[in-house]
Protein backbone atom coordinates (compact mmCIF):
# COMPACT_ATOMS: atom_id res chain seq x y z
CA UNK A 1 0.00 0.00 0.00
CA UNK A 2 1.30 3.33 -1.20
CA UNK A 3 -0.09 6.30 0.84
CA UNK A 4 0.42 10.17 0.02
CA UNK A 5 -1.16 12.74 1.96
CA UNK A 6 -1.53 16.89 1.18
CA UNK A 7 -3.65 19.41 2.00
CA UNK A 8 -4.49 23.01 0.40
CA UNK A 9 -5.80 26.24 1.96
CA UNK A 10 -7.33 29.15 0.32
CA UNK A 11 -3.96 30.55 -0.89
CA UNK A 12 -3.53 27.78 -2.93
CA UNK A 13 0.05 26.43 -1.54
CA UNK A 14 0.59 22.38 -0.80
CA UNK A 15 1.72 20.97 2.09
CA UNK A 16 2.62 17.32 1.86
CA UNK A 17 2.93 14.55 4.49
CA UNK A 18 4.89 11.84 2.66
CA UNK A 19 7.23 12.36 -0.49
CA UNK A 20 5.08 13.19 -3.69
CA UNK A 21 5.10 10.37 -6.12
CA UNK A 22 3.41 8.70 -9.06
CA UNK A 23 0.72 6.03 -8.00
CA UNK A 24 -1.04 3.91 -10.73
CA UNK A 25 -4.96 3.56 -9.26
CA UNK A 26 -5.44 5.10 -6.07
CA UNK A 27 -8.55 5.92 -4.09
CA UNK A 28 -8.03 9.79 -3.38
CA UNK A 29 -10.21 10.57 0.08
CA UNK A 30 -11.07 14.68 -0.26
CA UNK A 31 -12.21 16.18 3.10
CA UNK A 32 -12.75 19.71 3.07
CA UNK A 33 -14.28 23.39 4.11
CA UNK A 34 -17.52 23.67 2.25
CA UNK A 35 -16.88 27.06 1.34
CA UNK A 36 -13.26 25.70 -0.56
CA UNK A 37 -15.12 22.94 -2.02
CA UNK A 38 -17.47 24.86 -3.61
CA UNK A 39 -14.90 27.14 -5.36
CA UNK A 40 -13.97 26.24 -9.04
CA UNK A 41 -10.25 27.32 -8.71
CA UNK A 42 -9.91 24.89 -5.82
CA UNK A 43 -11.38 21.98 -7.37
CA UNK A 44 -9.49 22.37 -10.56
CA UNK A 45 -5.98 22.96 -8.33
CA UNK A 46 -7.18 19.53 -6.50
CA UNK A 47 -7.54 17.73 -9.97
CA UNK A 48 -4.30 19.18 -11.24
CA UNK A 49 -1.96 17.95 -8.50
CA UNK A 50 -3.83 14.49 -7.64
CA UNK A 51 -4.47 13.37 -12.02
CA UNK A 52 -6.63 10.16 -10.95
CA UNK A 53 -10.06 8.88 -11.43
CA UNK A 54 -11.32 7.99 -7.78
CA UNK A 55 -11.69 11.19 -6.16
CA UNK A 56 -13.97 11.04 -3.39
CA UNK A 57 -14.92 14.66 -1.61
CA UNK A 58 -16.84 15.64 1.39
CA UNK A 59 -17.20 18.61 3.47
CA UNK A 60 -16.26 18.51 7.16
CA UNK A 61 -16.65 20.60 10.15
CA UNK A 62 -12.94 20.43 10.83
CA UNK A 63 -10.18 18.29 8.55
CA UNK A 64 -8.53 15.99 10.67
CA UNK A 65 -4.36 15.01 8.61
CA UNK A 66 -1.30 13.67 11.08
CA UNK A 67 -1.74 14.57 14.27
CA UNK A 68 -3.99 17.98 13.21
CA UNK A 69 -7.01 19.06 13.04
CA UNK A 70 -7.17 22.15 10.25
CA UNK A 71 -10.02 24.60 9.65
CA UNK A 72 -10.24 26.63 6.38
CA UNK A 73 -8.43 23.55 4.30
CA UNK A 74 -9.34 20.97 2.45
CA UNK A 75 -7.29 17.88 3.21
CA UNK A 76 -6.14 14.68 0.45
CA UNK A 77 -5.28 11.15 1.15
CA UNK A 78 -4.41 9.31 -1.49
CA UNK A 79 -4.45 5.26 -1.22
CA UNK A 80 -2.88 2.85 -3.85
CA UNK A 81 -3.57 -0.72 -2.74
CA UNK A 82 -1.32 -3.44 -3.66
CA UNK A 83 -2.93 -6.65 -3.08
CA UNK A 84 -6.72 -4.76 -2.55
CA UNK A 85 -9.10 -3.64 -4.49
CA UNK A 86 -12.17 -0.94 -4.20
CA UNK A 87 -15.87 0.24 -5.94
CA UNK A 88 -17.47 2.96 -5.03
CA UNK A 89 -21.15 3.75 -5.98
CA UNK A 90 -23.51 6.74 -5.58
CA UNK A 91 -27.01 7.77 -5.13
CA UNK A 92 -28.53 10.73 -4.36
CA UNK A 93 -31.11 11.22 -1.90
CA UNK A 94 -32.91 14.48 -3.04
CA UNK A 95 -33.97 11.75 -6.38
CA UNK A 96 -35.78 9.49 -3.97
CA UNK A 97 -37.58 11.86 -2.41
CA UNK A 98 -35.14 12.34 0.74
CA UNK A 99 -36.11 8.50 1.58
CA UNK A 100 -33.04 7.51 2.86
CA UNK A 101 -34.04 3.80 3.91
CA UNK A 102 -34.76 3.48 -0.33
CA UNK A 103 -31.28 5.19 -0.97
CA UNK A 104 -29.37 2.53 1.16
CA UNK A 105 -31.27 0.03 -0.31
CA UNK A 106 -30.31 0.55 -3.80
CA UNK A 107 -26.75 1.81 -3.13
CA UNK A 108 -26.08 -1.14 -1.34
CA UNK A 109 -27.70 -3.27 -4.45
CA UNK A 110 -25.58 -1.73 -6.69
CA UNK A 111 -22.20 -3.16 -5.20
CA UNK A 112 -20.60 -6.32 -6.14
CA UNK A 113 -20.93 -8.58 -3.30
CA UNK A 114 -18.15 -11.24 -4.42
CA UNK A 115 -15.60 -11.26 -2.60
CA UNK A 116 -16.49 -7.88 -0.26
CA UNK A 117 -14.86 -7.58 2.67
CA UNK A 118 -16.11 -3.87 4.22
CA UNK A 119 -18.36 -1.02 2.89
CA UNK A 120 -17.61 2.49 4.18
CA UNK A 121 -20.37 5.26 3.60
CA UNK A 122 -19.61 8.99 3.46
CA UNK A 123 -23.18 10.39 3.12
CA UNK A 124 -23.99 13.98 2.78
CA UNK A 125 -25.08 15.64 6.41
CA UNK A 126 -28.63 18.19 5.85
CA UNK A 127 -31.30 15.72 4.32
CA UNK A 128 -30.06 11.91 5.11
CA UNK A 129 -31.64 10.16 8.17
CA UNK A 130 -28.65 8.67 9.41
CA UNK A 131 -30.62 5.87 11.04
CA UNK A 132 -32.82 5.19 7.61
CA UNK A 133 -29.69 5.10 5.65
CA UNK A 134 -27.90 2.30 7.60
CA UNK A 135 -31.28 0.52 7.53
CA UNK A 136 -31.88 1.05 3.80
CA UNK A 137 -28.29 -0.72 3.68
CA UNK A 138 -28.53 -3.67 5.61
CA UNK A 139 -31.57 -4.53 4.32
CA UNK A 140 -29.83 -7.57 2.22
CA UNK A 141 -26.72 -7.50 4.02
CA UNK A 142 -24.99 -10.37 4.91
CA UNK A 143 -23.95 -10.84 8.75
CA UNK A 144 -20.02 -11.14 8.54
CA UNK A 145 -19.80 -7.31 6.31
CA UNK A 146 -19.37 -4.12 8.40
CA UNK A 147 -20.35 -0.99 7.61
CA UNK A 148 -18.53 2.36 9.30
CA UNK A 149 -18.38 6.04 7.72
CA UNK A 150 -19.51 9.25 8.79
CA UNK A 151 -22.07 12.40 7.87
CA UNK A 152 -20.91 15.23 5.80
CA UNK A 153 -20.42 18.96 8.36
CA UNK A 154 -20.48 22.28 7.80
CA UNK A 155 -18.61 23.41 10.74
CA UNK A 156 -21.72 24.65 12.92
CA UNK A 157 -23.47 26.21 10.69
CA UNK A 158 -25.65 23.51 9.52
CA UNK A 159 -26.59 25.74 6.28
CA UNK A 160 -25.76 22.99 3.52
CA UNK A 161 -23.20 19.53 2.93
CA UNK A 162 -21.87 18.20 -0.11
CA UNK A 163 -20.19 15.36 -1.16
CA UNK A 164 -19.62 13.69 -4.09
CA UNK A 165 -17.81 11.04 -6.37
CA UNK A 166 -15.82 12.21 -9.51
CA UNK A 167 -18.22 14.78 -10.42
CA UNK A 168 -17.63 18.27 -8.34
CA UNK A 169 -19.12 18.65 -4.83
CA UNK A 170 -22.83 18.87 -4.65
CA UNK A 171 -25.83 18.49 -2.15
CA UNK A 172 -27.59 15.26 -1.37
CA UNK A 173 -25.16 12.70 -2.93
CA UNK A 174 -24.20 9.98 -0.93
CA UNK A 175 -21.10 7.54 -1.32
CA UNK A 176 -20.16 4.00 -1.15
CA UNK A 177 -17.48 2.64 -0.63
CA UNK A 178 -16.76 -1.55 -1.30
CA UNK A 179 -13.09 -2.71 0.20
CA UNK A 180 -11.99 -6.41 -0.86
CA UNK A 181 -9.28 -8.48 -1.03
CA UNK A 182 -8.34 -11.70 1.33
CA UNK A 183 -5.16 -9.72 2.64
CA UNK A 184 -7.35 -6.82 3.30
CA UNK A 185 -7.30 -6.61 7.87
CA UNK A 186 -10.19 -3.70 8.73
CA UNK A 187 -10.96 -2.80 11.81
CA UNK A 188 -13.26 -0.01 13.71
CA UNK A 189 -14.41 1.37 16.87
CA UNK A 190 -16.69 4.05 17.95
CA UNK A 191 -16.18 5.40 21.85
CA UNK A 192 -18.03 8.60 23.30
CA UNK A 193 -16.85 9.83 26.52
CA UNK A 194 -20.40 11.96 27.31
CA UNK A 195 -21.37 11.40 30.92
CA UNK A 196 -25.59 11.15 31.06
CA UNK A 197 -26.96 13.24 33.65
CA UNK A 198 -30.47 14.34 35.29
CA UNK A 199 -33.24 11.81 35.57
CA UNK A 200 -33.91 9.14 32.84
CA UNK A 201 -37.20 9.88 30.96
CA UNK A 202 -39.45 8.41 28.45
CA UNK A 203 -39.92 9.01 24.94
CA UNK A 204 -44.05 9.53 24.49
CA UNK A 205 -44.21 10.79 20.61
CA UNK A 206 -41.79 10.70 18.21
CA UNK A 207 -41.76 10.01 14.20
CA UNK A 208 -38.20 8.82 12.80
CA UNK A 209 -35.83 11.16 13.93
CA UNK A 210 -38.29 13.87 15.31
CA UNK A 211 -38.86 14.12 18.81
CA UNK A 212 -42.46 15.77 20.00
CA UNK A 213 -43.01 14.47 23.98
CA UNK A 214 -40.69 13.07 26.88
CA UNK A 215 -42.94 12.06 29.49
CA UNK A 216 -45.74 13.50 27.75
CA UNK A 217 -44.74 16.89 27.71
CA UNK A 218 -43.76 19.19 24.69
CA UNK A 219 -40.17 18.00 24.14
CA UNK A 220 -38.07 21.37 23.18
CA UNK A 221 -40.31 23.05 26.04
CA UNK A 222 -38.58 20.75 28.64
CA UNK A 223 -34.97 20.78 26.99
CA UNK A 224 -34.96 24.35 27.06
CA UNK A 225 -36.11 24.36 30.76
CA UNK A 226 -32.83 22.09 31.37
CA UNK A 227 -30.42 24.23 29.29
CA UNK A 228 -31.88 27.65 31.51
CA UNK A 229 -30.22 30.81 29.86
CA UNK A 230 -28.20 28.43 27.14
CA UNK A 231 -31.51 28.09 25.71
CA UNK A 232 -31.41 31.30 24.09
CA UNK A 233 -27.93 29.83 21.85
CA UNK A 234 -29.69 26.87 20.41
CA UNK A 235 -29.79 25.20 18.29
CA UNK A 236 -25.84 24.92 18.47
CA UNK A 237 -25.99 24.99 22.03
CA UNK A 238 -27.39 21.46 21.68
CA UNK A 239 -24.21 19.86 20.38
CA UNK A 240 -22.96 20.43 23.85
CA UNK A 241 -26.01 19.13 25.66
CA UNK A 242 -26.88 15.73 23.13
CA UNK A 243 -29.47 13.18 24.29
CA UNK A 244 -28.86 9.75 25.57
CA UNK A 245 -30.92 7.54 23.67
CA UNK A 246 -32.20 3.79 24.78
CA UNK A 247 -34.60 2.53 22.32
CA UNK A 248 -36.97 -0.37 23.69
CA UNK A 249 -35.43 -3.67 23.67
CA UNK A 250 -31.84 -2.35 22.84
CA UNK A 251 -29.22 -2.46 25.61
CA UNK A 252 -26.24 -0.09 24.44
CA UNK A 253 -27.69 3.81 24.30
CA UNK A 254 -26.84 5.80 21.56
CA UNK A 255 -26.04 9.61 21.29
CA UNK A 256 -28.24 11.94 19.86
CA UNK A 257 -27.11 15.97 18.32
CA UNK A 258 -29.72 17.86 17.89
CA UNK A 259 -29.49 19.31 14.38
CA UNK A 260 -32.34 21.47 14.29
CA UNK A 261 -35.53 22.98 16.37
CA UNK A 262 -39.26 24.07 15.45
CA UNK A 263 -40.18 26.01 18.00
CA UNK A 264 -44.13 25.76 16.56
CA UNK A 265 -44.47 22.97 17.54
CA UNK A 266 -42.04 22.44 20.21
CA UNK A 267 -40.29 19.74 18.78
CA UNK A 268 -36.61 18.81 17.90
CA UNK A 269 -35.25 17.44 14.83
CA UNK A 270 -32.28 14.63 15.69
CA UNK A 271 -29.39 13.02 13.66
CA UNK A 272 -31.15 9.55 14.08
CA UNK A 273 -34.14 7.93 14.77
CA UNK A 274 -35.38 8.25 18.45
CA UNK A 275 -38.06 5.64 18.72
CA UNK A 276 -41.11 6.01 20.72
CA UNK A 277 -41.00 3.91 24.31
CA UNK A 278 -36.82 4.59 24.39
CA UNK A 279 -35.63 5.73 27.40
CA UNK A 280 -33.81 9.14 27.47
CA UNK A 281 -31.25 11.71 29.39
CA UNK A 282 -29.86 14.69 28.69
CA UNK A 283 -25.85 14.31 28.53
CA UNK A 284 -22.84 16.73 29.69
CA UNK A 285 -18.98 16.27 28.75
CA UNK A 286 -15.20 17.40 29.87
CA UNK A 287 -12.50 17.47 27.63
CA UNK A 288 -10.48 15.03 29.77
CA UNK A 289 -13.63 12.65 29.03
CA UNK A 290 -13.79 12.84 25.48
CA UNK A 291 -9.57 12.68 24.99
CA UNK A 292 -10.25 9.67 27.31
CA UNK A 293 -13.07 8.04 24.81
CA UNK A 294 -11.00 8.47 21.83
CA UNK A 295 -8.34 6.53 23.39
CA UNK A 296 -10.71 3.62 24.17
CA UNK A 297 -12.32 3.62 20.84
CA UNK A 298 -8.72 3.20 19.46
CA UNK A 299 -8.03 0.64 22.44
CA UNK A 300 -11.05 -1.40 20.88
CA UNK A 301 -10.03 -0.98 17.46
CA UNK A 302 -6.59 -2.77 17.85
CA UNK A 303 -7.31 -5.30 20.19
CA UNK A 304 -8.34 -7.95 17.11
CA UNK A 305 -5.83 -6.61 14.79
CA UNK A 306 -3.38 -9.29 12.78
CA UNK A 307 -1.78 -6.66 11.57
CA UNK A 308 -0.53 -2.77 12.44
CA UNK A 309 -2.90 -0.37 10.43
CA UNK A 310 -1.06 1.61 7.33
CA UNK A 311 -4.15 4.28 7.34
CA UNK A 312 -6.63 5.60 9.94
CA UNK A 313 -9.71 7.15 8.98
CA UNK A 314 -10.77 9.03 12.05
CA UNK A 315 -14.57 10.29 11.85
CA UNK A 316 -15.43 12.36 15.04
CA UNK A 317 -18.63 14.58 16.03
CA UNK A 318 -18.24 18.48 16.00
CA UNK A 319 -19.80 18.45 19.16
CA UNK A 320 -16.71 17.55 20.69
CA UNK A 321 -14.75 19.67 18.84
CA UNK A 322 -16.82 22.49 20.09
CA UNK A 323 -16.65 21.05 23.80
CA UNK A 324 -12.46 20.64 23.18
CA UNK A 325 -12.30 23.92 21.41
CA UNK A 326 -8.51 24.84 21.56
CA UNK A 327 -7.30 21.30 23.35
CA UNK A 328 -8.87 19.61 20.24
CA UNK A 329 -5.84 18.03 18.95
CA UNK A 330 -5.63 15.86 22.00
CA UNK A 331 -8.17 13.23 21.13
CA UNK A 332 -6.08 12.85 18.12
CA UNK A 333 -2.69 12.45 19.64
CA UNK A 334 -4.85 9.82 22.24
CA UNK A 335 -5.25 7.98 19.14
CA UNK A 336 -2.06 7.99 17.57
CA UNK A 337 -0.32 6.81 21.01
CA UNK A 338 -2.56 3.70 20.75
CA UNK A 339 -2.20 2.93 16.78
CA UNK A 340 1.50 4.16 15.94
CA UNK A 341 3.07 7.40 14.86
CA UNK A 342 3.37 5.94 11.70
CA UNK A 343 0.03 5.16 10.27
CA UNK A 344 -1.45 7.98 7.52
CA UNK A 345 -4.02 9.06 9.66
CA UNK A 346 -7.18 11.13 8.01
CA UNK A 347 -10.50 11.97 8.86
CA UNK A 348 -13.13 14.92 9.03
CA UNK A 349 -15.49 16.19 12.18
CA UNK A 350 -19.13 15.03 11.57
CA UNK A 351 -22.85 15.91 11.76
CA UNK A 352 -22.90 11.95 12.01
CA UNK A 353 -20.85 9.19 12.89
CA UNK A 354 -21.50 4.85 11.41
CA UNK A 355 -20.03 2.07 13.06
CA UNK A 356 -21.02 -1.45 15.17
CA UNK A 357 -20.89 -1.35 18.73
CA UNK A 358 -17.69 -3.29 20.03
CA UNK A 359 -18.48 -7.21 19.39
CA UNK A 360 -21.26 -6.69 16.60
CA UNK A 361 -21.46 -6.37 13.11
CA UNK A 362 -24.29 -4.42 12.35
CA UNK A 363 -23.97 -0.51 12.02
CA UNK A 364 -25.43 2.10 14.31
CA UNK A 365 -25.50 5.93 13.82
CA UNK A 366 -23.70 7.24 16.50
CA UNK A 367 -23.39 11.05 17.55
CA UNK A 368 -20.54 12.36 19.80
CA UNK A 369 -18.44 9.58 19.25
CA UNK A 370 -14.50 9.48 17.84
CA UNK A 371 -15.59 6.62 14.84
CA UNK A 372 -11.76 5.00 13.62
CA UNK A 373 -11.24 3.01 10.30
CA UNK A 374 -8.15 1.04 10.34
CA UNK A 375 -7.06 -0.52 7.68
CA UNK A 376 -3.97 -2.98 6.42
CA UNK A 377 -3.28 -5.24 3.43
Amino acid sequence: MKIIQAFIGEDKKWNYLQEKKVLRNPLVLVFGNRYLLEKEEIITEIRKEFPYEHLVFGSSSGEIMGGNVNDNSVTITAIDFDKSSFIVQTENVLEHNKNANELGEVLYDKIPKAGLKHLFVLSEGSYVNGSSLIKGLETKIEDSISITGGMCGDDARFEKTIASYKENPKEGEVILIGFYGETLDISFASFGGWIPFGPERIITKSEGNILYEIDGQPALNLYKNYLGEKANELPQASLLYPLNVTPEGKKEPVVRTILGIDNENQSMILAGDVPKGSFVQLMMASVDGIADGALKAAEIAMKERKELPQVAILVSCIGRKLVMNQRVEEEIEQVQEIIGNDVAVTGFYSYGEMAPFNGETSCELHNQTMTLTLISE
